[in-house]
């Protein structure tokens, strides 16, 4: 029999019974394990995600044969506090992916190229034209925050430039607007993110109708203060908040895996050979 380990009392002690180890391994995490007696390590992802997958192999044999810790460039899990790390490594197809492709807003579109962004949502709902809401969110908003504003109306702008330069220099992180927007031009010149259904030249008056702080539909999609947004070219994805650390999770592992497929293609296969599309169609004879 091979030593295991066991834990008594929170003491980790030898047993005789053989001790394989599983799940979520990398040539940073197999050294211990090892060390500690395991005899049988299963890896997967940390290699069939690698780009180069001898380099992976290798690497984790390195770290078996050696017991020392061999950096590895994926397969990190992240929590609640590493959400804007994990978010700001996938793109919004990813976390759609990752959420069996829910969550994305419609007929929201960016105002800028190349801009991307996410954040915990401080949601604001107003009239068309009513930009009172909108811009006294900008003070509650914490720092990194993404205000999403629903608008019961699209023929008045409720967010402009000025609202947007006082975004920039409080942290915000972006805003997203079911709803007009304007001062575009200006908006772009000092890259603050920003997504919007429609581009108004006029706006209307601060009548303060309306909410800060409550549940709203935008782009078709129920967003509650909290819940993380992602946004970039591609468009805004809404991530419930209970669900955030596993989603962010799912879509940075959901990119790993396409990163992989990505190197096969430009190692010269195509995209149907690497996915074996012809295994699974259905022939009617």
């Amino acid at each position: 029999m091979f030593t295991g380990l066991r834990l008594v009392e929170g003491v980790v002690a030898a047993t005789s019974v053989p001790v394989a180890v599983a799940g979520g391994l990398t040539s940073e995490t197999v050294a211990a394990l090892v060390t500690a007696g395991a005899r049988v390590v299963i890896v997967g992802g940390a290699i069939t995600k690698a780009k180069d997958v001898t380099a992976a192999a290798r690497a984790i044999r390195g770290a078996i044969d050696t017991r020392t810790v061999v950096p590895s460039e994926g397969m990190k899990k992240f929590g609640e506090g590493e959400l804007r790390v994990a978010f700001g490594l996938a793109s919004t197809p990813n976390v759609s992916d990752a959420m069996h492709r829910e969550g994305a807003m419609t007929g929201i579109l960016p105002v800028m190229e190349g801009a991307r962004a996410c954040g915990p949502a401080l949601t604001v709902r107003t009239m068309d034209g009513d930009w009172a809401k909108p811009v006294e969110a900008i003070d509650d908003a914490a720092p990194g925050a993404v205000l999403v504003i629903r608008v019961d109306g699209t023929s008045q702008a409720v967010w402009g430039e000025l609202a947007s330069h006082t975004s920039k220099r409080k942290g915000i992180s972006a805003v997203i607007i079911d709803g007009a927007i304007r001062d575009v031009d200006e908006i772009r010149r000092i890259g603050f993110p920003a997504w919007a259904r429609v581009q108004r030249p006029n706006a209307g008056d601060p009548k303060g109708f309306g909410e800060i702080g409550i549940e709203i539909e935008v782009g078709g999609q129920r967003v509650r203060p909290g819940d993380w947004i992602v946004a970039d070219d591609n468009g805004v994805v809404v991530v419930p908040r209970e669900k955030a650390v596993e989603i962010a999770n799912r879509a940075v592992d959901v990119k790993e895996q396409e990163d992989r497929l990505r190197a096969e293609i430009e190692a010269g296969s195509t995209l149907s050979k690497v996915l074996k599309l012809k295994k699974w169609e259905k022939f009617v004879g």
